[in-house]
């Protein structure tokens, strides 16, 4: 990699540099939402009720893991994003050379656990009975390429680091046509059903990951960097774990709660468990804008905390949140009214049709709450605060979350739509949590990072 061609925050209105970066990632991130909905989408229309509750839960366990494997590369996002505002190139490269070697050793150690442990894996989810068996051979089969999918999202990482959200948007972008290409060969016409899904998105995964290896080999970046330094550099570790450990034990703990949430449902039949199924994967388009926002925050205010300034930083904070909140208005909208013909993209069936869009009408509020939310996590991320962002990932999720869903879930004549306010109760949380460290903050008391 060369010394040249990165995407500069540190200067210019910050309206503007913040979209230039937020656009690719958003487009990115509807790429790879797209990508995971095809494969129930095309399950919804050529499998049962049994297919799309098997894929729902198993890509809901998958995205857990990808989420918790993105989180803990924010910290290489960070620590280059701050290398590259001090002006260290040769530092930035030691950190991609640490990111690779680091992410190689847990993707093996993923691989063996995950396939070992499936069975208790699924058990632990409640899957229906009709479901378990598909449940477990989706799982498995994604599993065994978590080495692909880990190498896709560190390369993304870094790449947001140095600013250049374009990449991982070309590169999201050869998956998701490879994903719907496998998808509809093996589902469609080979009949595979759930094993054909998990086929398709792990063959997508690595036919992106190789066009992204031959593309940077050419692409000139503001990082030295050379295979030599594909080790482990102490300090560059600590710096990268400093960040990313509290980042990905938040994210884990998130992500567990949303296990919980769906073994909750799985309990209350198979057509919540298909419908919930249905609307988590809308729920992965809805929550694509504060997960852009997110992201572009963290890159914008690690490089301008690098270069020293600070009001900058919290500038871009601001005008991030504020323009989110505006599309999140919208999107409420479309998840509270067009939940069922949204949802009827998926599936034919009635009942779950009904299901998820009853779970959407409880949820959608949470798209308007949550760019605040996500600006804040961002904003601290960014900052290489990441203790705050882990308090309030793990306390949201087990003292607000899972108590609400199972109080709801427990009401008589309960229904989805009560389920997912749960969601939305959790936010309210998580953004008087942040208020209160800004307070602290302003009051001149540190928080630790």
């Amino acid at each position: 990699m060369g010394e040249k061609n990165g995407n500069s925050f540190l200067e210019g209105p910050v309206f503007g540099s913040l979209i230039r970066f937020a656009v690719p990632v958003l487009g990115a991130l509807v790429l790879q939402a797209a990508y995971g909905a095809v494969d129930l989408l095309v399950v919804g229309q050529f499998g049962d009720a049994s297919s799309i509750s098997a894929v729902g839960t198993g890509s809901s366990f998958m995205a857990m893991v990808t989420f918790v494997i993105v989180s803990l590369a924010m910290g290489a996002t960070v620590t280059i994003g701050q290398h590259i505002g001090e002006k260290k190139p040769r530092e930035a490269g030691d950190t991609v050379g640490t990111t690779i070697v680091l992410f190689a050793l847990l993707g093996i150690a993923l691989t063996v656990l995950l396939e070992i442990f499936v069975g208790g894996v699924v058990e632990i989810l409640q899957v229906p009975e009709e479901s378990v068996a598909k449940t477990i051979l989706y799982i498995r089969i994604c599993s065994g390429g978590i080495l692909v999918i880990i190498a896709y999202n560190v390369i993304s990482g870094i790449l947001r680091g140095v600013g250049n959200a374009n990449l991982p948007f070309i590169f999201v972008g050869i998956a998701c046509v490879a994903n719907i290409l496998g998808d509809l060969l093996l589902v469609g016409v080979f009949h595979l059903d759930v094993a054909g899904a998990a086929i398709a998105t792990v063959g997508a995964q690595l036919v992106s990951v190789l066009c992204s290896l031959w593309v940077l080999r050419r692409t000139s970046l503001p990082v030295s960097f050379s295979m030599e330094q594909c080790r482990i550099y102490k300090r560059e570790l600590k710096k990268l774990l400093h960040v990313g450990v509290p980042i990905a034990l938040q994210e884990a703990m998130v992500q567990i709660s949303f296990l919980v949430v769906n073994s909750i449902i799985n309990r209350m039949g198979l057509m919540p468990s298909a419908g919930y199924g249905v609307a988590q994967k809308l729920v992965s388009f809805i929550m694509l804008v504060p997960s852009s926002v997110m992201q572009s925050v963290s890159a914008f205010v690690a490089q301008n905390i690098g270069a020293g300034k600070t009001r900058r930083a919290m500038k871009g904070f601001v005008t991030a949140m504020v323009t989110g909140i505006a599309v999140g208005v919208v999107m409420f909208s479309i998840g509270f009214f067009g939940g069922a013909q949204l949802s009827a993209l998926f599936t034919k069936d009635g009942g779950v049709i009904a299901e998820s869009a009853a779970y959407l009408r409880g949820f959608s509020a949470d798209c308007i709450l949550t760019c605040i939310l996500f600006s804040s996590i961002g904003y601290f991320n960014g900052c290489g605060k990441s203790i705050p962002v882990m308090v309030q990932g793990i306390t949201s999720a087990f003292c607000i979350r899972i108590p609400v869903s199972i109080f709801m879930a427990g009401l008589p004549d309960t229904s989805l739509t009560l389920v997912g306010l749960a969601t939305p109760i959790t936010t309210v949380y998580g953004i008087f949590f942040f208020a209160a460290c800004f307070a602290w903050i302003r009051c001149g008391k540190k928080i630790d990072p």
